[in-house]
């Protein structure tokens, strides 16, 4: 039996590809991620972890759980508020709002996990929000699904509603995350490791 395809393991990944609506924006979601996968080396795309020290989490579970946050907040403010959420810019950017980690994390996984990673592009110079960015943009995205991308501190620009809730779903997801892993929150790992990375 032949390994699945970068194109196949992407859209059994990340099944909320399906609730988008734009099909030509599904496509760019799909090239984002096959080019960072293939820049970076990954032979399997669960094998990027969630954070340099955080292994035990997936990239996929972290996006795939983002996506499912925001899907239910855009629900929420929809039925109480009345507010108009572009759904498919919401989903693109909880797609791809970490993308980047195909670069960023080459460098904290034991070399059996990827095959060749571009040296023009892997390594951990680069911010995986503004990788994230830079795919999104090169695969030809909208600025209204770019403009949800850059999540962390110091990298965001000024916010639209679906932006707001890429930033809150991930802050979601990734407390869920280091307080299981680690018994601490997102800002307390913040504090606690963002000066190891610099």
């Amino acid at each position: 039996m032949n390994a699945p395809s970068r194109r196949e393991q992407i859209e059994a990944a990340f099944p909320t590809l399906d609730e988008l609506s734009d099909e030509l924006l599904a496509e760019q979601c799909v090239r984002a991620w096959d080019l960072g996968l293939e820049r970076g080396g990954w032979r399997d795309i669960h094998d990027i972890p969630y954070a340099w020290n955080i292994d035990d989490v997936s990239t996929v579970e972290h996006v795939q759980g983002v996506a499912q946050i925001a899907l239910t907040a855009i629900e929420q403010q929809e039925r109480i508020h009345g507010a108009p959420i572009d759904r498919d810019v919401v989903i693109a950017g909880a797609l791809l709002h970490d993308v980047g980690k195909c670069y960023e994390y080459t460098s904290h996984v034991p070399n059996d996990r990827l095959d060749s990673p571009s040296p023009t592009y892997a390594g951990d110079v680069i911010p995986h929000s503004l990788s994230s960015y830079a795919l999104a943009h090169e695969v030809g995205c909208s600025i209204a699904v770019k403009r949800t991308i850059p999540h962390f501190l110091g990298e965001i620009p000024t916010r639209s509603i679906e932006a707001e809730l890429i930033t809150s779903a991930n802050a979601i997801s990734s407390n869920a995350i280091t307080q299981a892993t680690m018994g601490i929150s997102l800002p307390e790992w913040v504090e606690r490791y963002s000066q190891t990375q610099n």
